[in-house]
């Protein structure tokens, strides 16, 4: 029953939020998580625009039929302002025709050159992507190697303070003829509770012996 109901969700066409939206703990362990839609090999539509997955991210203007308004070789940030000017100017052009003679033929003229401007503002941002890829990388980067410095230098606070400890209780440890002393004390009362032991054990022997002969002696009387 999980089986067809997997097989039954995944092949709905979902909106992108809803197909989200079904990844969910419960539904992924009960099977019922749409599966992975598979990979794109020659072309794809974003944004009402058909892309070819072998062709560079970033196309050029010309190969999606667009006529360039700047030359090849330029200042990306001058253009970018250039472009800002030139949206700004032919905006006002379109309000005065609005307010004026609105049925003017002129009017789709300034709207195909906004929609012109708007394309190469946004051709020139998209230039930039990399830039701002590799920018994002390197903070990372920078913040990844601050964290660990940070963790290298506690690291290095602590082996200090453990150095500091064994230090101070080498420094404490009694001093080595206080310490032989000490051993040659310890040393002599084993050996003298060695030697007591052994005359006590002989002595007990001895004892024994003599209450077996008096034992003998008397069974004799």
């Amino acid at each position: 029953m999980a089986s067809s109901d997997a097989i039954q969700v995944s092949s709905l066409p979902l909106p992108p939020m809803q197909y989200v939206n079904q990844y969910t703990d419960d539904m992924i362990r009960r099977g019922r998580a749409p599966k992975p839609p598979p990979p794109i090999t020659d072309t794809y539509h974003m944004f009402g625009n058909a892309f070819n997955t072998e062709e560079s991210i970033i196309r050029p203007l010309e190969s999606q039929g667009i006529k360039r308004l700047y030359p090849l070789h330029f200042d990306r940030r001058r253009e970018l302002k250039k472009l800002n000017q030139s949206l700004l100017a032919n905006f006002l052009d379109l309000l005065d025709l609005l307010v004026n003679c609105p049925d003017s033929p002129r009017r789709a003229e300034k709207v195909e050159d906004l929609s012109l401007l708007f394309i190469h503002i946004h051709h020139l941002l998209n230039e930039f992507r990399p830039h701002q890829a590799r920018e994002t990388l390197r903070v990372m980067m920078d913040l990844q190697k601050r964290q660990r410095i940070e963790t290298a230098n506690r690291f290095q606070k602590h082996l200090d303070k453990v150095m500091d400890i064994l230090q101070h209780a080498i420094q404490n440890l009694p001093e080595p003829m206080e310490l032989d002393s000490k051993l040659m004390i310890e040393t002599d009362l084993l050996m003298k509770q060695e030697k007591q032991d052994n005359s006590d054990s002989n002595n007990d022997s001895c004892y024994i012996l003599d209450r077996i002969m008096c034992n003998i002696v008397d069974s004799m009387q």
